[in-house]
């Protein structure tokens, strides 16, 4: 009898699953979500791996299984919190190189590659990468420049909400005294428009929906000029083990939301 538990409890969720994507797919869908991949490492060490860092390679299968799924949903965009300027200079160097050739690997053997159907984009700044994985990133967004019909995917790396401000605004500056415009012309002039289009993600929408795993209920400097009307979602689950049903609750949530609003 204890063995036809498991097989009950999968089938029970995978009838949930199936009615979650039917009710989904029929409700508003937000057209970008951001995604704050948090707890790798908190998940790793309640599956009792020795090396913590090891937690960020089964992030990154999640995380091209949850693109699969926004690929599915027809969800165009998705921005990806890969690590922040903080992270690198934090953690330890075994960690940051194992995140990076993960990074890297993903690259290649997955969004990169002539059949996947991704764009690739970068939020953030190469210089504190490694030669290899700032290559890496390079070629990405190189190669896949011309799937201009296909979903885009942001890697925010090496990124921090406040840099790109600063960025934003300096090379407004900068474009605008080039041009001979005087400060004071300049502050009159200053619009909402003006700072968005030297963004990192300048040309996408903005994100209707940004989850967050792990229980943490913060954006941590996560697209803070962009995220000023999106949905926010907190999750508890880690992010290696966040799942399609998680997935697809916070999908419910949001359409249900946009229901409740536009009502």
């Amino acid at each position: 009898m204890k063995a036809m538990f498991p097989l009950v409890r999968r089938s029970c969720q995978s009838l949930y699953t199936r009615r979650l994507r039917q009710r989904t797919a029929n409700g508003p869908l937000p057209r970008h979500i951001g995604l704050i991949m948090d707890g790798n490492r908190r998940w790793a060490r309640q599956m009792g791996l020795a090396e913590l860092g090891v937690g960020h390679r089964y992030g990154a299968e999640q995380a091209l299984k949850v693109l699969g799924w926004c690929e599915s949903l027809d969800i165009r965009h998705v921005t990806v919190f890969v690590c922040s300027t903080e992270n690198l200079a934090r953690r330890e160097k075994a960690e940051v190189a194992l995140l990076m050739r993960t990074i890297e690997e993903m690259l290649t053997t997955h969004l990169a590659r002539p059949d996947s159907p991704w764009r690739v984009r970068i939020a953030g700044t190469l210089e504190a990468l490694p030669t290899t994985t700032a290559q890496a990133l390079a070629t990405a967004v190189e190669s896949t420049a011309g799937r201009t019909d296909g979903p885009h995917i942001t890697l925010a790396i090496g990124y921090g909400g406040r840099r790109e401000l600063v960025d934003a605004v300096r090379n407004l500056l900068s474009e605008q005294a080039s041009s001979g415009a005087e400060l004071t012309g300049i502050a009159e002039r200053l619009t909402v428009d003006d700072i968005t289009r030297h963004l990192y993600t300048a040309g996408q929408p903005d994100p209707d929906l940004i989850i967050r795993t792990s229980g943490e209920r913060r954006m941590s400097n996560f697209l803070l000029w962009q995220s000023a009307h999106a949905e926010l979602r907190f999750c508890e689950a880690n992010w290696p083990a966040f799942g399609e049903i998680d997935f697809l609750r916070a999908l419910r949530s949001y359409g249900t939301r946009q229901v409740r609003c536009d009502a």
